[in-house]
């Protein structure tokens, strides 16, 4: 697979960029935008794309949705990318934020086909099929409840990204609400009138999306204990119930 710079083929006529690239463990592509609507599928490892609106976890063989000039940064956990960089006005039908999708196998399949395309390649013969038939399977795919929106304010945003970054079963409501100084009551209203979700809520999914990329390299029942779990149990109802499949199935490990 060519590691090709989205940069040297921006210019491109071609309404579908696809470019595949190989990301070393823990590489972070920091914040940065594109001109072009972005399909960005991991064939192998975990991603976290992040906005200042909210996060999403891309589980192994899932893709995000990435709309045009949304400001985003992305972390990749071991992943090799199949990314297609679309003109907008090619797809009038792109999610407004970030989505993240499951990738059936014929798309799967289309997406390692057109990564070793030529930046010039024909619209009129089989790649240019391809490019076309690519968006046809892309829309026709449903959102997965992999994300959590970020509160607008910065105090409370900066609460929920600590989190995030080291999520902690021992932090309750009344923990949040005296770092902001607000009576418990006062800010789970506020915090609900933000995100959506109560804090309980909102931590206990973040926890769970926490599971997504150190299921790469941990059992479940390590996994459980870690993010504070009463048992591995517990935690693969909760994840099942959350977002619709055992925690099992993303690992590596059983």
């Amino acid at each position: 697979m060519r590691n090709v710079s989205l940069d040297d083929e921006d210019g491109n006529e071609r309404a579908v960029l696809p470019i595949g690239t190989d990301y070393p463990h823990g590489h972070l592509l920091d914040w940065h935008e594109h001109r072009r609507a972005q399909f960005l599928y991991g064939a192998t490892g975990v991603m976290v794309v992040d906005t200042a609106q909210g996060t999403w976890t891309v589980p192994p063989e899932r893709a995000v949705l990435i709309p045009a000039a949304v400001r985003h940064r992305v972390r990749m956990l071991g992943v090799t990318t199949h990314s297609l960089y679309v003109e907008p006005d090619a797809v009038p039908w792109w999610p407004a934020t970030c989505t993240v999708v499951d990738v059936p196998p014929l798309l799967r399949e289309l997406l390692a086909a057109a990564v070793e395309f030529e930046a010039d390649y024909s619209l009129s013969g089989r790649e240019g099929v391809i490019a076309t038939l690519l968006l046809h399977e892309i829309a026709a795919g449903s959102p997965l409840p992999f994300h959590l929106r970020i509160p607008d304010s910065a105090d409370l945003a900066g609460l929920c990204r600590a989190y995030l970054a080291r999520p902690d079963a021992g932090v309750g409501n009344a923990d949040w609400a005296a770092h902001v100084a607000m009576s418990e009551r006062a800010f789970t209203r506020r915090f609900r009138t933000e995100t959506g979700d109560s804090p309980a809520v909102w931590r206990g999914r973040a926890r769970l999306l926490a599971a997504v990329p150190l299921l790469r390299t941990a059992s479940v029942t390590e996994v459980s204990g870690r993010l504070g779990y009463a048992s591995p149990a517990a935690f693969t109802a909760a994840f099942t119930r959350t977002f619709g499949t055992p925690p099992s199935r993303f690992g590596t490990r059983a």
